[in-house]
């Protein structure tokens, strides 16, 4: 059987940039990289939308990485050095090492490409020597720079010489640089500045670049002595460079390519932006973007696209953090009035933030603030408030992130040293506790800002893992290096100290009773202690572990039963009430770190290890349901999303934290709901849902309260029912918004929607009323209004091609309502757009009238013109919602236009069918045909043994579903009374007489039906001879067209497998296969599948070349025809020839008509999400698939999920061309 995983990944947190090495921030072409303390982020251009998207993440070091660099020469090309002496080669396109140096003598403090050589890589540490390594050659030689070694000072950063082949300069941390050409004597420690002459004070160089237009000249700044441009020749200070303030001093520098002459600085302290000409020695402007210092800079030297995308990001995901300066640009004085170079810069913060700023416009492209720089050790959500999510890291701080937006909202004040552990206070207290290496443990209160309490009864024993009580809020426990489990009150007062033989990793309080917790042991034991009892002996002590154990987590379904994670590799289940290990769960190869039970099914186990995987287990029979290879280290925290039990967070050494969707291990539930099955088959006791393999029932308090208020309702409950359970099976991240929206399309009180409402994507009859244009009303026409009308569209027009946010009132005073519309729609700023396009149709922009005739026609021509604008935009913010993975937000964007069909073709494309089909039925007949089809797709996805009568009702629910039903008996395998009881569900006649009534159609020349009916019989390998002739015959006319082969084709494609593979029937089959492909291929081209139409045609064309066939098809005839659909509507150099085009008004002809429920390529969530599986090549392409991936039947072949789910929505079979139905839904 095919496979594919269960977990799926739904968000990603990316890490901040780190703070402490000098090169960790590099760009090339349309990529930038920054990294973190072990993982390097890149960052390509998107084309479309004309912004960056995080492409993938590099995480094979083990030890802090020092720094990168990009090949000058390959752009696909570049090297990153670690301080375990470790040098790796990347090729970014690949995502793989292709070259890895594993003793560089010393750790690497700068890495540089050898300009004019792509294989050479240099790289230093310390005071020397230079190393140049060819990567590229067979021998891995390594060399030494002849002159370059020796140095007395340390080495801070190098650079080689842009155009100067061989010239190169050091920076060293006595503030001295040192200079090596070719042919010339090498200046060893030259140029410190002069206050530091005779002294042996230290000054490092902190930023270092050469003057792209001359051959020696030299920025160079000095962390203390700011910046100089000296010459590498004559050994002199050209010009230093005055700050306003002594106190301002420069962390890094750039040059900016676009803008001869000129740089910019970032200063240390502050996070000022200083820009500066090399002819004046004082800042030409100066802007603050955030409180935080810099930390490097690198222009990007291809500009963006004319139009830059901008805060269209602001509207869609960009949330300004607490540490973000949200000032106004500032406005130019007149002696300062010169134009700012257009450029983009990345800029790293001492803080981690990363962001790429737009300078022509003096704005954030995007910002990622307050990203963690290092190893996460721990992440919770909030139990008051679960859109909250907290992580403590290695880097001494806590972050709060809206899971809604990914972005962070809070971070602890200071920095506490390395934080292993957090736990929220229960109720709405609003406070963390956090557990340190070295500071104790404390407590932070978050509206405050500040730490209200800290605990220092550990002295300086690292605290492994804090707990506060979630019965009693009064209790803290914390368990420490020092052999100590020990419980206080939140004012410090100890209640008990249980000494340990060994250090105590992991603690948890037991959800049942308040009384009892546990404990895991260095000593390889588990403990439960009663604090009740005045003794301080445990009450248990479970033992069976080879290993330390680390974490323990007691149940929250079942009363007695916690699990333990060790050293050893395992897990084990424990039964307090019987004194016994129950169960060992064995399978990871490295120490098991995270641990975390689901709140509503009572036998899944999430375990996370160091051996990089997140495992899920049933802990019924110790199975693993699935293993998931996403994170690129060590997984340290699991938890669980209080409203969502089925959303699951993890974090890990690779500084990332991810989202989860569990909801595919219960995939049936949902259904189960969705068809009105009775309460017994979605509710059950944990007795019920423990029994080995049965389905799963949900047990926790999510499903018991939904269950309570529906009982509560006395209308409107289907409704109700399927928005609940939809939204508890569902991650954040747009499922609420999406239902509030089918709520306003169904007539809800406006005054029911929830607070949350007014923060996503609004219904049009909502959108504010315009605030924002106090500008617009400043121009107050004085003069003749038609002379007014056209100088304001001439300062418009001339501003737009400045690209300049200034021409916005000026179009708003004109009413020009189009234009403005494309300045934001050509800047990518599809937010902004939106709002004008809505704020046209409420009529809130009125063009000025020159003269009182025929207002009232103007203005519903207008208000027409406006109104198919707003769907425009629409569309396109949908789209690109659609392509950033989040295909649920791209529907809320269409049923804000009231366009049900898009928003259900949104969903349906981004296999959201279990959140379409409710959403479909709350609808009702605006979404019938999306239903309909949703349905279907759901019923062919359940048509496995254990299923087949939940695919049943899912069919009954479609009216007119006599085929459909035929279709999934005739795929049914059982034994004779299995099939007739099945056609007896389904109002089919039994096996016998389908037999008769296949005879009598056939009589009567109804072929259609004889098919069916021999299908649903014991011989349904005769429907296969009078189908395909059918077919063939029809295919040797020249008016057939798609729509009179298809439904005969796939009726027969539900022939029962096991009749279809026989040997005697593989002339047929392979019949079968190249009709269905080739058909496939049309249907692919009319859905707009482009991705899969030319694997459609080779995988035709080669069953044709290969196996014994007589079919009506020509290899040459697909090739023409595939040549032809390429030149026609993939973009080309090459324009279609006369019989290209008229071969492909043929192949449109055949496709004809074009009314199918969702056109355009699948796209599932999470498959714009880089992971560290992504290890699989596609085996259509030849290239790594990324995102989610389907296993074909061999276990080996793998294609992409999207494109496994468009295949088989045209084509059912395997591509592996075995006869195989394939199931990716």
């Amino acid at each position: 059987m095919a496979k594919m995983a269960k977990v799926k990944q739904v968000g990603l947190l990316a890490a901040g940039c780190q703070p402490w090495n000098n090169d960790v921030c590099a760009a090339s072409g349309d990529r930038f990289a920054y990294c973190a303390t072990l993982a390097i982020y890149i960052y390509q251009l998107d084309q479309q939308y004309n912004e960056f998207k995080l492409k993938s993440i590099m995480a094979e070091h083990k030890k802090t990485i020092t720094a990168i660099s990009w090949c000058p020469d390959n752009p696909d090309l570049f090297a990153s050095a670690s301080a375990d002496n470790l040098l790796i080669v990347w090729n970014v396109a690949e995502q793989k090492a292709v070259a890895r140096l594993d003793n560089t003598k010393g750790v690497p403090a700068a890495v540089s490409w050898c300009r004019n050589s792509a294989d050479g890589v240099a790289f230093v540490s310390q005071r020397g020597p230079l190393y140049i390594w060819v990567s590229g050659n067979s021998d891995s030689g390594v060399t030494v720079h002849k002159e370059a070694h020796s140095f007395l000072s340390d080495i801070c950063l190098f650079r080689w010489h842009p155009s100067k082949k061989g010239k190169l300069v050091f920076g060293h941390t006595d503030g001295s640089l040192s200079i090596f050409q070719p042919g010339c004597k090498s200046q060893k420690h030259v140029l410190r500045p002069e206050s530091l002459e005779g002294t042996d004070e230290e000054d490092p160089v902190s930023a270092l670049e050469w003057d792209p237009l001359s051959t020696s000249y030299l920025l160079v700044s000095n962390l203390n002595n700011g910046i100089r441009l000296v010459d590498s020749e004559a050994l002199a200070c050209i010009t230093s460079f005055c700050f306003p303030s002594a106190a301002a001093s420069v962390q890094c520098l750039a040059w900016i390519p676009s803008a001869p002459g000129m740089f910019i600085t970032g200063d240390s302290q502050v996070g000022v932006l200083r820009i500066w000409n090399v002819s004046r020695s004082t800042p030409l402007d100066s802007f603050k973007l955030k409180k935080t210092g810099f930390h490097a800079l690198h222009v990007l030297n291809s500009p963006l696209a004319k139009r830059a995308q901008s805060s269209c990001c602001s509207g869609k995901s960009q949330h300004t953090s607490s540490t973000s300066e949200a000032v106004p640009p500032p406005t130019l004085s007149q002696n300062q009035s010169f134009s700012l170079p257009p450029g983009h810069v990345v800029c790293c913060f001492m803080d981690g933030g990363v962001g790429l700023y737009d300078m022509g416009a003096k704005k954030w492209d995007f910002l990622r603030d307050l990203g963690h720089v290092e190893t996460i050790f721990d992440c919770k959500f909030n139990p008051d408030d679960p859109n909250l999510l907290a992580t403590a890291s290695f880097d001494g701080t806590i972050k709060i992130w809206d899971t809604n937006t990914l972005t962070a909202v809070y971070t602890s004040p200071g920095n506490e040293g390395v934080v292993y552990s957090l736990s929220w206070a229960p109720g709405d207290l609003n406070c963390i506790a956090g557990a340190t290496s070295r500071n104790g443990a404390f407590i932070w209160d978050i509206r405050k800002g500040k730490i209200i309490t800290r605990f220092n009864e550990h002295g300086k024993n690292g605290i492994f893992c804090i707990s506060w009580s979630h019965k009693d809020s009064k209790r803290i426990a914390t368990c420490s290096g020092d052999g100590f489990c020990i419980i206080r009150t939140i004012d410090g007062k100890i209640l008990h100290k249980y000494k340990h033989p060994a250090a105590v990793f992991g603690c948890d309080w037991s959800q049942n009773n308040k009384d009892m917790i546990a404990t895991g042991c260095e000593d390889k034991n588990v403990r439960v202690y009663y604090l009740a009892t005045s003794s301080d002996q445990p009450l248990k002590v479970f033992i069976g572990h080879l290993a330390k154990v680390f974490h323990v987590r007691w149940s929250p379904l079942r009363e007695g039963i916690l699990c333990s994670g060790s050293d050893d590799g395992t897990v084990r289940i424990w039964d307090y009430t019987q004194d016994a290990c129950i169960n060992v769960l064995s399978g990871h190869t490295a120490p098991v770190r995270g641990l975390m039970w689901n709140t509503e099914i009572p036998y899944l186990l999430i375990s996370g290890s160091w051996d990089y995987t997140i495992r899920v287990w049933d802990t019924r029979d110790g199975n693993c349901l699935d293993t998931v290879y996403d994170h690129g280290a060590d997984v340290y925290g699991l938890t669980c999303h209080q409203n969502r039990p089925f959303t699951m967070a993890s974090c890990s050494r690779d500084s990332t934290v991810r989202l989860w969707s569990l909801t595919p291990l219960i995939s049936p539930l949902l259904l189960n709901i969705l068809t009105n099955q009775p309460w017994e088959k979605i509710i059950g006791n944990t007795d019920k849902a423990m029994v080995p393999n049965s389905p799963p029932l949900l047990c926790g308090k999510v499903s018991r309260d939904i269950k309570q208020e529906l009982e509560k309702l006395c209308s409107d409950i289907t409704a109700k029912k399927l928005r609940w359970f939809s939204e508890c099976c569902s991650p954040p991240g747009g499922s609420s918004n999406l239902w509030d929206l089918v709520s306003v399309i169904n007539g809800q009180d406006d005054s029911l929607l929830p607070g949350s409402y007014s923060k996503g994507v609004m219904h049009m009859k909502h959108l504010l009323k315009f605030k924002t244009w106090e500008k617009a009303l400043a121009v107050a026409p004085g003069v003749s209004m038609k002379y007014w009308k056209k100088l304001m569209q001439r300062r418009a027009d001339q501003l737009m091609v400045e690209d300049n946010d200034d021409a916005i009132p000026y179009c708003i005073a004109t009413g020009d309502v189009k234009k403005l519309v494309a300045f934001f729609t050509g800047r990518g700023q599809l937010v902004e757009a939106l709002l004008v396009a809505q704020g046209a149709c409420e009529g809130n922009i009125c063009t000025p009238q020159t003269s009182s005739i025929n207002h009232k026609n103007n203005d519903v021509d207008n208000r027409h013109q406006y109104q198919s604008l707003l769907h425009q935009v629409c569309e396109q913010l949908a789209e690109w919602y659609f392509q950033d993975g989040c295909s649920v937000l791209a529907a809320c964007c269409h049923l804000a236009v009231d366009n049900v069909k898009l928003a259900m073709s949104s969903l349906i494309r981004g296999n959201e069918l279990e959140l379409a089909a409710c959403v479909g039925i709350v609808l009702g007949e605006t979404a019938a045909q999306s239903t309909a089809y949703c349905l279907e797709l759901l019923a062919r996805k359940y048509m496995t043994p254990l299923t087949w009568n939940l695919s049943v009702d899912l069919l009954k629910m479609i009216p007119e579903n006599d085929i459909l039903l035929a279709k999934v008996c005739a795929f049914y395998s059982g034994s004779t009374a299995e099939i007739n009881q099945l056609h007896e569900r389904c109002c089919l006649p039994s096996l016998e007489e389908c037999r008769a009534l296949a005879e009598e159609s056939m009589s009567e020349g109804d072929l259609f039906s004889a098919v069916k009916f021999h299908l649903l019989t014991t011989e349904p390998e005769n429907a296969l001879k009078i189908a395909i002739d059918h077919v063939k015959e029809q295919l040797t006319g020249s008016d057939w067209t798609v729509e009179s082969i298809h439904p005969i084709l796939d009726l027969l494609s539900y022939i029962r497998t096991d009749r279809l593979l026989m040997a005697k029937f593989t002339q047929a089959r392979s019949e079968l296969l190249i009709l269905c492909g080739y058909i496939g291929g049309l249907l692919a081209v009319r859905r707009q599948y482009s991705g899969i139409v030319p694997a459609l045609y080779e995988y035709t064309s080669q069953l044709l070349k290969r196996r014994e066939v007589s079919v009506p098809l020509k290899i040459d005839q697909l090739s023409m025809e595939l040549d032809a659909w390429r030149v026609c509507t993939q973009s080309s150099d090459n324009p279609p020839s006369e019989s290209q085009k008229e071969d492909f008004r043929c192949l449109e002809k055949r496709i004809l008509p074009v009314n199918s429920v969702s056109c355009g390529a699948d796209y599932v969530t999470g498959s714009n999400l880089p992971s560290h599986s992504d290890v699989q090549l596609s085996c259509f392409t030849g290239s790594r698939i990324q995102g989610p991936v389907f296993l074909l039947e061999d276990g080996k072949s793998a294609i992409s999920l999207n494109d496994a789910l468009m295949w088989a929505k045209v084509n059912p079979f395997s591509p592996l061309g075995t006869g195989v139905r394939i199931n990716p839904f």
